[in-house]
C-alpha cells in the first residue's frame, strides 16, 4: 500500500475530527457565543450542508486538474476556515466557516477516493478505500473525545487550533507523497454520460435510504453530550470516555457491516436499522439510568455504522456506469441525514420536549428507513429494463466500502 494512501487517511482523520468534535463542544460554544445549545447544534447541520453540495460539485469541477493541486488547495482552505473560526466571536462568522470548510472537505473526500484507487492495483482498491475511510472511524474513536477534552480544559477555540495544526501536517504529507501529474484522459469522467446513467429510480431510492438511515443515528448523537450530562447525570469529565465508547462501537459496526454488505446487503440493512430502532427506544426510556444508558451509547455506535458499507455497496452496484457522480451523490445523501437530524432534534428541544425527544425522532426516522429498505428489496426483483442505461441481466458486484 503506497504511503500516499495512508497520508490521505491521515488527512481524513484531521478533517473528520472537525466534523465530529462539535458534538462534544456544544455547551462550551453555546455559553461563549451566547446562543442556545440547539442553536449551537445547527453548526453541525452547517457542516453537513457544505458537504452536501461540495462532493458532486468539486468532483466534477476539478476532474481535469492535477489531483495533488486540488487536494492541497482544498486542505489549505480548510485550515484557513479553522483559523478564522478560532479567532471569531461571531456566531454568524463561525457558521459560515463551517459551511466553507465542509465544502472543501467534501471535495477532498471525492478526490482522495479517486486518487487512492488510482495508486494501487485493481485487486487492492477496496483495501485502499478502507484505509482512507478508516481515517474517519479513527476520528470517531480518538479525534472526537480528544477534541472534547481539549475544549473542556482549554476552550473550544483550542480544539479548532488543534485541527488546523493537524490538517497543516497532513497537507505537507500530501505535497510530499501524492503524485502531481494530471489524470489521464481515460480516467476523466464524462459528466453527460454519468448523468444519463443515473436515471435509475432504484438508485434514488437507495439515496433516500442512505439519508433517512443516517438521520436516524445522527439525531441522538448530535445532542449526546447534553443528554449525558443533563438527563443521565454523568459528570462532564466522563463524557469524552463515553464518546470514545461510541467510537469503538462504530468501528466494530463498520467492520462487521463491511464483511456482510457485499453478499447480503439487505439483511445487513434490516439488522442494522432494526437494531438502531431498538437502541433508540431503549435510550428514550432509560436515558436517566447511567448503568443502562452508557452501554446503549456503545450499541448506538454499532448499529449507526453497521449499515454504512451496505448503503455504499448498494449505490456502487446501481451506479456502475456513473462511478464519480454515483458515489459523490451518495456522499451528499449521507449529509442530508446529517443535516436533517440535528435540525429536527433542535426543533423538538426548542419546543420544550427535552433531550430525550432526540431518540424518539431517531425511532421515527428508523421506521421510514425500514420502509425504504423494504421498497428497495422489492424493487430489486423488477425487470432490469427499468434501470436506464443498465446492461446485462444481473447487477455487478462491487467491493464493500467503509463509507463516509
Amino acid at each position: 500500500m503506497p504511503l500516499a494512501v495512508y497520508v490521505l487517511g491521515l488527512a481524513i482523520f484531521a478533517q473528520g475530527t472537525s466534523e465530529l468534535m462539535l458534538a462534544g463542544l456544544l455547551p462550551e460554544i453555546a455559553r461563549d457565543l451566547g446562543v442556545s445549545i440547539p442553536g449551537a447544534g445547527l453548526l453541525i447541520s452547517a457542516f453537513a450542508l457544505g458537504m452536501l453540495v461540495g462532493a458532486p460539485v468539486l468532483a466534477v469541477v476539478t476532474a481535469r486538474l492535477p489531483r495533488r493541486t486540488s487536494l492541497v488547495a482544498f486542505i489549505a482552505v480548510f485550515v484557513l476556515t479553522h483559523v478564522v473560526a478560532a479567532l471569531t466571536s461571531s456566531y454568524g462568522v463561525l457558521f459560515a466557516t463551517r459551511v466553507v470548510g465542509a465544502f472543501v472537505y467534501a471535495g477532498f473526500w471525492a478526490i482522495a477516493a479517486i486518487t487512492a484507487v488510482g495508486l494501487v492495483p485493481e485487486n487492492a482498491r477496496g483495501k485502499a478505500m478502507s484505509v482512507v475511510a478508516g481515517g474517519l472511524t479513527v476520528a470517531t474513536i480518538v479525534g472526537l473525545p480528544a477534541g472534547t477534552v481539549i475544549g473542556q480544559h482549554l476552550g473550544w477555540r483550542a480544539a479548532f487550533w488543534a485541527v488546523a495544526a493537524l490538517s497543516t501536517l497532513a497537507m505537507a504529507g500530501v505535497l510530499a507523497t501524492v503524485p502531481g501529474g494530471r489524470p489521464g484522459a481515460a480516467s476523466t469522467p464524462r459528466v453527460r454520460d454519468e448523468v444519463r446513467a443515473m436515471a435509475d429510480r432504484r438508485l434514488w431510492l437507495a439515496y433516500a435510504t442512505t439519508a433517512v438511515a443516517t438521520g436516524a443515528g445522527i439525531v441522538t448523537f448530535s445532542y449526546l453530550t447534553p443528554l449525558l450530562t443533563d438527563v443521565t447525570g454523568l459528570p462532564a469529565s466522563w463524557v469524552p470516555a463515553v464518546l470514545a465508547l461510541y467510537g469503538v462501537g462504530s468501528l466494530l459496526g463498520i467492520t462487521a457491516g463491511g464483511r456482510t454488505a457485499d453478499a447480503r446487503p439487505f439483511p445487513t440493512l434490516y439488522v442494522g436499522v432494526a437494531g438502531l430502532l431498538a437502541v433508540s427506544v431503549a435510550l428514550a426510556f432509560a436515558a436517566g439510568t447511567p448503568v443502562v444508558a452508557v452501554p446503549l451509547v456503545f450499541l448506538l455506535g454499532v448499529f449507526a455504522f453497521v449499515v454504512n458499507p451496505a448503503l455504499n455497496t448498494r449505490v456502487f452496484t446501481l451506479s456502475a456506469q456513473a462511478p464519480t457522480l454515483g458515489a459523490a451523490v451518495n456522499f451528499s445523501a449521507f449529509n442530508v441525514g446529517i443535516t436533517a437530524g440535528p435540525w429536527l432534534g433542535g426543533l423538538a428541544i426548542d419546543a420544550g420536549a427535552g433531550y430525550t425527544a432526540t431518540p424518539w425522532i431517531g425511532v421515527a426516522l428508523g421506521l421510514v428507513a425500514l420502509a425504504a429498505v423494504a421498497l428497495s428489496a422489492r424493487a430489486r426483483t423488477r425487470p432490469q429494463a427499468e434501470a436506464a442505461g443498465a446492461a446485462g441481466a444481473a447487477e455487478p458486484v462491487e467491493p464493500a466500502t467503509a463509507g463516509a
